[in-house]
Parts: C-alpha cells; structure tokens; sequence
C-alpha cells in the first residue's frame, strides 16, 4: 500500500534550515490559531491542528528530524512510498498491520514511527514469535505482539474517553485482513508512555495458537498552552514590561477552567508560580499542579510617541540593570 509523502517543513510554513527555536514559534503560532477549541467557527481546524501537532511532533525532535531528512531523495520529490510494515526489519508489502490514521498519526508518520512487533518474525516461523521453541515447528506459537502510539488530547486526559481505532492486520498467511474498528477506554489519568491492551488484537498465532496483543503506547497531544510533567503542567505568562514592575491581576486558563492569578510589583520574569491542583489527574480524585512561568515581552516597533516616553523613563528612573 502506498503511503503518500508529507512536507512537514510546508505544514508548518518554514525552511528546511529553520532552527528549533523557529519551529517552537512556528508550532505555537499555528497551534493557537487551528486550536479545536478555539476555532470552533472553521469546519476543516481539527484535520488542520493534527497536521501541525505531526509536523511538530517530527520536526522539534531533533532525533526525529534527523530520520525524516535523511529519507530518499524519491520522498524528498515528494513521491510515494510503499511497504510499511509493523514490525522490525519490514519492507515489502505483507505482515502489514495499518491502523489508517484512527490512533492520530497519519500513515506515513506511522510508516516511519509507528507501531512495531517484539521480534523479528511477527509469525514465529524462525522462533522469534512469543512461545515459539523450535523453528519451522509444528507445534502451536502464539502470534506477536505489537505496539503503536496512540496520540491523546489533554482534554480526554481530564474525564477519560472511548476512541474507535481502525486496523487492518495481517492474516495467518501474510496477507492484509479487513479493517476492523475497536473501541479502546481512555481511562481518566493515564500518563504519557503507559499503555493500553487491545487483547488478541496483535499478529495470528500458527498452528493453533493463541494470538498476539495489541498494545497502545499513550502519546500526549502537542499544546499551544501546556507541556506535560507527569502529572504537573508547565505554560508560560507572557507579560507586559509595565506589568512587571506594576504587577497585574491576570486571567490565566487551565484544563479546570479560567483562574485568577495576581501577579505581585517587581516580581522578575523567570519566575515560576503555582497553582496547587490545576495538572493533570492523579488518580481518580487527585490533580497535579500547573506551573506558571513568567516570560517579558517586549514592543518590536514603537511609535515616536512611545520613544519619546521610554527615552523620558530612562532618563529620570535611578534603575542601572548592570550596577
């Protein structure tokens, strides 16, 4: 099955040199725009944040970039590829094990990174299958099992969700089955990296025996506002310079709804605040924190006016930042 190229440098409206820094500020930009719950009024922003979420989930991973840049000059004119295939060492077009974009990745990321068996031989002909003991046996091997990464939102973190995920697996004799939609639970406060077992949904078992498991690596979704700690939420204040040395009453959102922070005269940028239960769950009751970070900005372009005032400040405050 062909697997069309993806540009994620034109996903995110930057160069092939773009540092990291400019594909941080890149993501952020789009995110906030495509954001499901903030363009409610555009029908296509779901489709249009996934694409963004990928192309950041690739290109602000250096490592991930590295294999991405690194594809065939045929992905690089944007031609096909073929051949994905979930487990280690694949290649040509059978044991192909294709999910269809249902677990939030498109295929081709899924081509490249996605889910992989546990050994070399999903069928266990050769004695790498689980439960496989003598090669080319005739006795029952249980069928491989296989991992893929399942991309959450935060918001399905929160209360916990069902998702229906589409696969196509491979049948006893290497040919692609049908595609089947299970539902997979979401439980309320999973963290990154566990995962969910789909049972008897991994590779055929031969002769007999019992089939592989399907298991679900959770991967948090990309977000404009929060970057995940565990349990803890880190996101950043950006602040006015004249709200830096005033202080200022600031409406701050959080996963449990909009927070009013007072952010005290002087305090410098950089410095982190808490608010106590506003992370992720813990559990079934408890929450974890979200950390306020700080940040100043200042104008890049400012009017004759506003020199002149900022030329006056200058002048009459006492304040030397360099003693």
């Amino acid at each position: 099955m062909a697997v069309k190229y993806r540009d994620y440098y034109e996903t995110l409206g930057v160069s092939k040199e773009a540092s990291q820094e400019e594909i941080k500020k890149a993501f952020k930009k789009l995110a906030r725009q495509y954001h499901p719950d903030v363009a409610k009024d555009q029908p296509d922003a779901e489709e249009r944040f996934k694409a963004v979420n990928e192309a950041y989930e690739v290109l602000g991973d250096p490592e991930k970039r590295r294999k991405y840049d690194t594809l065939g000059p045929g992905w690089e004119q944007g031609q096909d590829f073929g051949g994905y295939s979930g487990y280690p060492g694949g290649g040509g077009g059978q044991y192909e094990y294709h999910f269809g974009g249902s677990t939030g990745f498109s295929d081709f990321f899924e081509s490249l990174f996605g889910g992989r068996g546990g050994g070399g031989d999903p069928f266990g002909a050769f004695g790498g299958g689980r439960g496989a003991r003598h090669p080319r046996s005739n006795q029952p091997m249980a069928g491989e099992d296989i991992e893929a990464d399942l991309l959450v939102r935060i918001e399905e973190i929160m209360h916990g969700s069902t998702r229906e995920v589409r696969l196509a697996r491979p049948t006893a004799d290497g040919r692609r089955g049908k595609e089947t939609t299970i539902r997979v639970k979401i439980p309320k406060g999973i963290a990154e990296g566990q995962r969910i077992r789909c049972g008897g949904m991994g590779y055929p078992g031969l002769n007999g025996g019992p089939e592989g498991d399907l298991y679900l690596r959770v991967r948090l979704e990309r977000h404009p506002l929060y970057r995940p700690d565990g349990h803890d939420l880190d996101t950043d204040l950006v602040l006015a310079p004249w709200e830096v040395v005033l202080g200022a009453s600031v409406t701050i959102p959080t996963p449990h709804g909009e927070v009013k922070m007072t952010v005290k005269p002087g305090t410098q940028p950089g410095t982190r605040l808490r608010l106590r239960g506003k992370g992720l769950p813990t559990g079934k009751d408890g929450y974890g924190d979200l950390y306020v970070t700080l940040v100043s900005e200042f104008p890049e372009n400012v009017s004759e006016e506003e020199r002149e005032l900022w030329k006056a400040l200058a002048a009459k405050s006492p304040f030397r930042p360099r003693g």
